[in-house]
């Protein structure tokens, strides 16, 4: 299975990140993207990828990290792009639920990663909380210069889903997915699987039986089993073409084969 956002660079990990890794290679998780808020914990997505077969790196500044972007930054960014394990920018975008920096704030360094993976021409990962329609529209604004861009746990509803397929963007689900009354359920059900990923988002948002522990990459086949229920058809089938539209978006396709 392909994990494809967690955060082990967080303090939960600190001690014990080989042996999470362990676990999940043993739970069938054979590949896992790292994905930065920042700039600190982009080099640490670096560095856990550096150290680890399994693992790549996102690096980029979430929104809720808006307020600190600089021109250092985006000099940095642009550096840390072109480092070999790293497959994408990310997680950028909006997040009005929170506010921990300026909306105009946001907007404006949204539409400057955007145009810095317009240049790199790499995937983008996109975080969007209570912000969808300015964010759709953002990105939609920069759609045609960019290689790939995936909407991780998505938190809309399938209307929403279907305006990001048009446009031919991806969506990721996580551990949400097996909640009661998950409004995500309606989407994984909905989405095809070509368009579909799959993701932990580790340590946050623990799927069930796990729900109110930490999450780690290993409880990515929770997820794959639910989608599986949801869609009527085998988790290897789910294991199959999710994998396989994880490896393309971030371009490893090279790495597992055709």
């Amino acid at each position: 299975m392909f994990d494809s956002h967690c955060h082990l660079d967080s303090c939960e990990f600190e001690a014990n990140v080989a042996e999470i890794i362990s676990d999940a290679r043993s739970a069938g998780t054979h590949t896992i993207v790292n994905i930065g808020v920042d700039l600190v914990s982009s080099r640490a997505s670096i560095e856990l990828a550096e150290r680890f077969a399994e693992m790549y790196a996102a690096v980029g500044v979430h929104p809720h990290e808006a307020r600190h972007y600089t021109a250092d930054t985006e000099r940095e960014l642009t550096e840390l792009l072109q480092t070999p394990r790293v497959v994408a920018l990310g997680e950028i975008g909006l997040d009005f639920y929170r506010d921990l920096s300026p909306r105009p704030v946001q907007r404006k360094v949204f539409h400057a990663q955007l145009e810095l993976a317009s240049r790199i021409k790499c995937p983008v990962v996109i975080h969007v909380r209570e912000a969808f329609e300015e964010a759709f529209g953002i990105v939609s604004e920069h759609l045609e210069n960019l290689t790939a861009v995936v909407f991780h746990c998505f938190s809309e509803g399938v209307a929403e889903a279907q305006k990001v397929i048009d446009a031919g963007c991806h969506i990721s689900v996580g551990g949400v997915v097996t909640y009661k009354n998950s409004v995500m359920a309606d989407v994984a059900a909905y989405a095809p699987l070509d368009w579909l990923m799959l993701e932990t988002d580790a340590p946050y948002l623990t799927p069930v039986p796990h729900r109110g522990k930490t999450n780690q990459p290993a409880y990515v086949r929770f997820v794959c089993d639910k989608v599986a229920a949801l869609k009527k058809i085998s988790a290897a089938e789910v294991e199959r073409q999710t994998d396989t539209t994880a490896r393309k978006f971030y371009r490893l396709v090279e790495t597992f084969g055709d």
